[in-house]
């Protein structure tokens, strides 16, 4: 199966896939406007560069549009159209508009192909460890609460995390976020309500700048799905995942007569420990996470997209859990409104040596 990438500022790590993972797919091209970064790329990974749909080969199965949708200004959906119409199965990175994905989902099922939206990040290593955890959990006990957290860049694909976890978005309802003072805006601000009928808090950093919109975030992903027993958190995007029991404190004595806890603990006290990391503890490094970590899942969307094609899927129905994101990400964006604008230079990254002061620190007892 050929299948070509659209796009290479992201999409570099859509190519890096294809020679860090063991693929039955065959790299067959770079679509772009044809600029020097997306000719470096092309010759790089040793295939042809095309600057439009019309000058792609006949053999072309496949391909991976890693532009913006029109929503945040990009041709993205366009171009997807164009390809589907060629008969060309598409893998597209979000977000899209609901309409945008309805319309590419009703054309695709027209010409017989697939449509796939990529969320990206639910094919993460750390990502899918705690979804699976939640669904196992939520096996054995129903869900609470929901308390998540999240940068602007980064709400549509919380939303499908959390979707993947509980098993769907709907119902829903939001409340907020509470009005502010002009000037005094948090950095995150609150929405509460529900998701999948489960009681949501939900965080997002209302943040942006419009020139380099990937950076500025506080944090990427933060998710908590808790239970009678206790909850299921992802630290960050590439992890830790830790379950934390419920606090319990049945040993503390509440009759007078009894004897002080100190006196001798019972020996039915709990024993299990307060926290548990499920997984790795240590977060891969940055380099890590560029050179293997987003790769590999592209990959495991590429191979989720293959599997979809010779199923022969129909794209409009699998599509609709999806749509039913879109709506929810656009009802979150219409009530945080407009993201404050940022600007200014990368902040500052703490060196090695910082980092290890501040483990010291931790270590000594506050005076």
């Amino acid at each position: 199966m050929n299948v070509v990438v659209c796009g290479t500022t992201f999409g570099q790590v859509y190519l890096e896939a294809f020679r860090r993972t063991d693929l039955p797919l065959r790299l067959a091209g770079v679509l772009s406007q044809g600029s020097e970064r997306s000719r470096a790329c092309a010759d790089h990974y040793g295939v042809p560069l095309f600057t439009d749909v019309d000058e792609l080969p006949g053999d072309v199965d496949a391909a991976c549009v890693v532009v913006r949708g029109g929503l945040l200004g990009g041709r993205g959906v366009e171009l997807s159209r164009r390809l589907i119409e060629r008969g060309v199965h598409v893998l597209q990175e979000h977000p899209l508009h609901h309409d945008e994905l309805a319309e590419c989902l009703r054309l695709a099922r027209r010409h017989g192909v697939v449509h796939h939206v990529n969320s990206f990040y639910p094919h993460v290593a750390q990502v899918r460890a705690f979804i699976a955890a939640v669904r196992a959990l939520l096996d054995l006990q129903r869900p609470l609460y929901v308390d998540a957290a999240c940068g602007f860049q980064l709400a549509y694909s919380l939303l499908d995390v959390v979707r993947l976890a509980l098993g769907g978005v709907r119902p829903w309802g939001l409340a907020g976020p509470a009005a502010s003072e002009p000037g005094t805006a948090p950095v995150f601000r609150a929405l509460d309500g529900t998701i999948a009928g489960v009681p949501l808090t939900l965080r997002v950093q209302n943040q942006l700048d419009p020139g380099d919109p990937d950076n500025f975030a506080h944090l990427m992903h933060r998710v908590t799905v808790g239970t009678e027993s206790g909850s299921l958190t992802l630290v960050g995007t590439h992890g830790p995942v830790v379950w934390t029991p419920r606090p319990r404190y049945p040993h503390i004595p509440r009759d007078p007569g009894s004897a002080p806890y100190f006196a001798g603990a019972a020996e039915d006290d709990p024993a299990a420990p307060s926290a548990v990391v499920l997984g790795p503890a240590i977060a891969p490094t940055f380099r890590e996470v560029f050179r293997t970590e987003w790769p590999a899942a592209v990959g495991r969307a590429l191979l989720q997209l293959r599997r979809a094609i010779l199923d022969g899927e129909d794209p409009l129905r699998s599509g609709q859990h999806h749509l039913a994101v879109c709506k929810l990400w656009q009802e979150i964006a219409a009530r945080l409104g407009p993201p404050e604008r940022l600007s200014g230079s990368l902040p500052p990254v703490l060196t090695d040596e910082q980092v290890t002061l501040l483990a010291a620190a931790a270590l000594e007892p506050l005076a």
